[in-house]
């Protein structure tokens, strides 16, 4: 019984020795691994200066240096548009480090820190430095984004609540429902593969070493809202009277035009032919070209009827508002950065912005000048 005993303990010795080791391992390794956090961006007026801090948590072993390599600027030389440090020192026990930069010219400078320190053998961080004509006009601009994605957001709900006070949806193009949807449905796609797949997200960023994800959270919000409220528009045209309406051959034609090409891409995307991230921009594509023809059913509706009873004019003015919104701020950014390739480099966007301001310039011309609804006279029988 004593020998057996005697046994279990030695078989237990090694076991214990071997689990100490692993334990131990384990903690030198957690303490060696050192998270270094910096800025994303740094925006500065052109000819100011800035303090910018670098944090390391936990604290460093070992003093460590760390570089700043410029991998983009805006301008032929990065100095003419801001200086920085090529490198500063992280001291032993530290737990930041801070660095001075001075703006000259407006402009954009993109770098990554980069160590050859044991501690820091996995720090590859990008920090953009924006040199702005001024701060006021980018608090602006913010505040300018925020109103048309507001304007935008809420454009929606005016229709809902006109086709239920009328318990009716005669006025509203069947045509412009399903184009709208979707292209909504495209945008989604687009939104959510570059916002939250990573393995999308790190091909554009192969592809744009030196970019900025161009989707936010606010574009997905809105978009998979926008998604909902078509979804009711179209419930409230099963339930509510249509008047006989359908959509048109030419819409279906077109929509299966648009889904046939989604399909095909996707087979040449899942045989490598293309990569997932250009299949992504395909529904983006899906999305411009259903925005350049989705209003047109509505305004020869319109025209048909002579009367735009049925299509809410509050739509149009909050799409009109956030449609200004969004160019001005085009407009701002551009000015501010000296980028006006913002504007006039990508006319595709700016067009479409445009083309629906157009469209709703339209639309209250036919509301309130050209399909105005005569007032209602009661007639007056004398006695």
């Amino acid at each position: 019984m004593v020998t057996a005993e005697m046994g279990g303990q030695r078989q237990m010795r090694p076991r214990l020795l071997t689990q100490l080791l692993l334990l131990w391992m384990l903690s030198n390794i957690s303490e060696s691994r050192v998270n270094v956090l910096a800025p994303d961006a740094v925006t500065l007026e052109e000819h100011s200066e800035a303090t910018v801090s670098i944090t390391a948590s936990p604290a460093v072993n070992q003093s460590a240096v760390i570089h700043i390599n410029v991998t983009y600027s805006s301008k032929v030389n990065y100095s003419s548009v801001i200086t920085l440090p090529e490198q500063m020192l992280l001291p032993a026990g530290a737990t930041s480090v801070s660095f001075n930069v001075t703006s000259h010219d407006v402009g954009q400078v993109t770098t990554y820190l980069l160590s050859n320190s044991t501690e820091l053998n996995s720090l590859h961080l990008q920090m953009r430095f924006i040199v702005v004509h001024s701060n006021i006009i980018s608090v602006i601009s913010q505040v300018t984004g925020w109103i048309y994605f507001f304007a935008w957001s809420v454009s929606f709900y005016p229709q809902a609540w006109e086709n239920w006070r009328r318990k009716s949806v005669v006025g509203l193009n069947f045509d412009f429902l399903a184009l709208n949807l979707t292209g909504f449905i495209s945008y989604s796609i687009f939104n959510i593969g570059l916002f939250w797949v990573p393995y999308i997200k790190e091909e554009f960023l192969q592809k744009n070493p030196d970019g900025i994800n161009p989707v936010t959270a606010n574009d997905v919000f809105f978009s998979l809202h926008a998604v909902m409220l078509c979804l009711i528009y179209i419930s409230q045209c099963v339930v509510y009277e249509r008047g006989g309406q359908r959509v048109s051959r030419t819409a279906v034609i077109l929509l299966v035009i648009g889904w046939l090409f989604a399909l095909i891409s996707l087979f040449v995307a899942i045989a490598n032919k293309i990569t997932w991230l250009d299949y992504l921009y395909y529904f983006s594509y899906i999305k411009l070209g259903v925005t350049l023809i989705k209003y047109v059913p509505q305004a020869y509706m319109n025209y048909k009827r002579q009367s735009t009873v049925g299509w809410s004019i509050g739509n149009v003015l909050l799409d009109f508002t956030g449609g200004v919104f969004s160019i001005l701020q085009m407009i701002l950014q551009s000015f501010n950065n000296d980028e006006w390739k913002l504007v006039f480099g990508d006319p595709t966007k700016f067009g479409l912005g445009l083309f629906s301001v157009l469209f709703d310039i339209l639309f209250m011309t036919q509301h309130y000048c050209l399909y105005r609804q005569p007032r209602q006279y009661e007639s007056i029988v004398e006695d």
